[in-house]
């Protein structure tokens, strides 16, 4: 293994992924005109690597391969290589990962690409060794094997690839209108509660994904149909998900999955969006249940955001690694002996004890902290009596193990700024304000919104991420649609009309840049972007929601909140493409079945008019208090900044500035007469 001593052209990237190979001995180019021309005009295929910084399996390939010499040779003798990360790029990596899923039937990073110059591809592939070894083909035998096809069989390669783009191109075009049912929400309930592991929670076996909007799905679904079993599978889910080593007890915050059924051993890195996700929805759960762990696990959760993944001016960083030292879960993992000697033999011992750290070790000879075995010996209703998951001895103790654990190995992280995965941020923060009440988690929220729109936007536009002063990429469907859900939670957090208002704006431009006026559906990237051989709409719920799920869901609300009719006309468009690509297996895009349970199932809208100088506390206690996804809340009152009626005409004709407040619920567009207190009509919202 080697790296050189003079960088390659990726030392004038911002993008951490890409520095990681700056000093690869790989003639590396990022993504860029100039590479696919030197191809073309030397005829060399192009190799595009994708990965991004925090992946273990791609700092495993970089070691093997990529830091190799003769590798590196052979690369830049007959290949131009191109370097992508995932995280700056997500258009060039959802074509491309389309393309690996469709030739290979499975998908994951790094992704391998082999290309023409024309950025056609004819090979696709994830991991590969550099040696061929078990039944895994050597990354330098294939790499010679191209070679011998590029010299003797090009044509052949070419038609492939041609093959290949057209099979990508027609799959935009498929599928017929349809309509939305409750047919298809009890679809998705029926199949993820036919594959819940009732007795570790999850769903499936190993490896087993937090995939928190299954959750967020399921607990709607129970209030909807008063399902225990729905509720059930997302209790012990989550009950799960925090006892097991997944969740870092020390530092806390969740890893990105567990590689065991029993949700022990983690893949050790660290998402922002899947601690976001998860913070939406325990915060749900204990909004649902009334249940004080699922509390204070969000609270944990969002302390660890706050800590370690939060820019000094509000914006939330991407990731940690899985890695230390070349050694993954290095960071995370003890033995006895090494806590007796931070904390002392007494402490020590009830430490290991409390966390299930033992001689025998449950990770290679040492061990991740967990509560399991705890869990099977208290009963979980102590929990709820108590209220507290973490007594204060362990408390002090875990923060001496944390200050140990942060000088004893260096962790790398992922600092750039993503507009999409911030928006899932901003929306937890507001509704962790929204629920619990406590200013801070708004300041959390605000702030980042305020960092979004001084460096991510340019007052009309989004950029995908931000890192070392810079903002680049031009905003995909991802960051205007979870940019869109941030302002929703953020309304419904505080009730300000302007952020109705901006969310209106942002949904916008989305329609006027992204939208298929002549199908419906909304492209993974602007009209005004680089065009790539394919311009994909991603419907798929996996990791992260689908933009085109989240615009839905946010479009819904929206409409319900203002009765716009242009919303009306998109949301009708939009939904029937929907239908058409989720009818099949609608399980697997849980975050657009809320969004069909938004039309599906009752939906309510209560308007409030209240009189001047009026406080809201009562209406912020009754949202904070009830879980009520199906409500939507519209707040007349002379105090707003913006007029309400710019952004929901069909409010004018409520009484403005009364002597006191008056309630009006709507429900299938029909208002009753209105209310006076405000307890009164919170029975009917449920």
């Amino acid at each position: 293994m080697t790296t050189s001593k003079t960088p390659n052209r990726l030392i004038h990237e911002k993008s951490p992924y890409l520095l990681q190979h700056a000093y690869n001995p790989v003639d590396w180019w990022p993504w860029c005109e100039k590479a696919f021309m030197k191809a073309k005009t030397e005829d060399k295929p192009i190799f595009l690597s994708i990965g991004y910084s925090t992946c273990h399996w791609c700092h495993v390939m970089a070691h093997e391969s990529f830091e190799d010499t003769e590798v590196a040779e052979y690369l830049n003798q007959y290949f131009i290589s191109i370097k992508v990360d995932k995280e700056e790029r997500p258009d060039v990596d959802s074509i491309y990962m389309s393309v690996c899923q469709r030739v290979t039937g499975s998908g994951g990073w790094p992704l391998t690409i082999i290309m023409m110059p024309d950025q056609k591809p004819f090979f696709a592939g994830t991991y590969f060794p550099k040696r061929s070894r078990y039944n895994m083909p050597g990354f330098l035998d294939l790499l010679k094997a191209v070679i011998e096809k590029w010299r003797t069989e090009q044509d052949s390669l070419k038609n492939s690839s041609l093959a290949i783009t057209q099979s990508l191109q027609q799959e935009s075009i498929q599928g017929k209108d349809n309509r939305v049912s409750k047919q298809m929400v009890e679809q998705a309930a029926r199949s993820l509660l036919s594959n819940y592991d009732s007795q570790y929670g999850g769903f499936g076996g190993a490896p087993k994904f937090p995939t928190p909007h299954n959750l967020m799905f399921l607990l709607r679904f129970a209030l909807q149909e008063n399902k225990e079993e729905a509720l059930e599978a997302v209790e012990k889910t989550l009950d799960a998900m925090y006892i097991g080593g997944i969740f870092d007890h020390i530092g806390y915050g969740f890893s990105r999955y567990s590689t065991d059924e029993k949700w022990l051993v983690p893949h050790f890195e660290k998402m922002l969006y899947d601690n976001a996700l998860l913070i939406h929805t325990y915060l749900e759960a204990h909004q649902y249940t009334k249940k004080e762990h699922y509390k204070e696990i969000a609270q944990m959760t969002l302390e660890y955001v706050q800590r370690e993944l939060t820019h000094e001016e509000g914006g939330f960083y991407c990731a940690q690694d899985a890695d230390s030292e070349g050694v993954e879960g290095k960071y995370y993992v003890f033995r006895p002996e090494e806590v007796i000697s931070i904390l002392g033999k007494e402490d020590g011992t009830y430490f290991n004890d409390y966390f299930d750290i033992t001689a025998k070790g449950n990770f290679e000879e040492k061990n991740i902290p967990n509560r399991i075995k705890a869990y099977k010996n208290e009963a979980i209703e102590k929990w709820n009596k108590e209220a507290v998951l973490e007594p204060p001895r362990i408390s002090s103790l875990r923060e001496k193990m944390y200050a140990y654990r942060l000088n004893r190995t260096k962790l790398h992280k992922d600092d750039k700024i993503l507009t999409s995965w911030n928006g899932i941020m901003i929306g937890a923060c507001a509704k962790a304000y929204k629920i619990l009440k406590q200013e801070a988690y708004l300041n959390m929220a605000q702030k980042a919104d305020e960092f979004i729109q001084k460096y991510l936007s340019d007052g009309e536009k989004l950029y995908v991420h931000y890192r070392e002063g810079k903002a680049s990429g031009l905003g995909h469907i991802d960051d205007y649609a979870f940019y869109g859900w941030a302002l929703l939670e953020l309304y419904e957090a505080t009730l300000e009309i302007n952020y109705i208002k901006r969310a209106l704006e942002i949904m916008n431009q989305l329609v006027q840049n992204f939208f298929d006026t002549n199908r419906g559906g909304f492209y993974l990237y602007s009209k005004d972007a680089e065009m790539l051989i394919h311009r994909p709409k991603e419907w798929y719920d996996g990791a992260i929601p689908s933009g085109n799920s989240v615009v839905t869901y946010v479009l819904e609300k929206l409409y319900h909140i203002t009765g716009n009719q242009s919303l009306r006309e998109i949301l009708d468009k939009q939904l029937s493409v929907l239908a058409a690509e989720t009818s099949d297996y609608p399980s697997a895009y849980c975050f657009s079945m809320m969004a069909v349970m938004q039309e599906v199932y009752p939906t309510k809208e209560l308007v409030c008019v209240l009189p001047k100088e009026y406080s809201m506390e009562d209406i912020k206690n009754m949202l904070s208090e009830n879980f009520l996804p199906q409500v939507s809340i519209v707040l007349k009152s002379d105090e707003s900044k913006v007029s309400l009626e710019d952004v929901a005409e069909f409010t004018k004709d409520y009484p403005a500035a009364p002597e006191k407040p008056a309630y009006y619920l709507c429900e299938n567009h029909s208002c009753q007469a209105p209310v006076y207190e405000l307890n009164e009509i919170v029975y009917n919202m449920k």
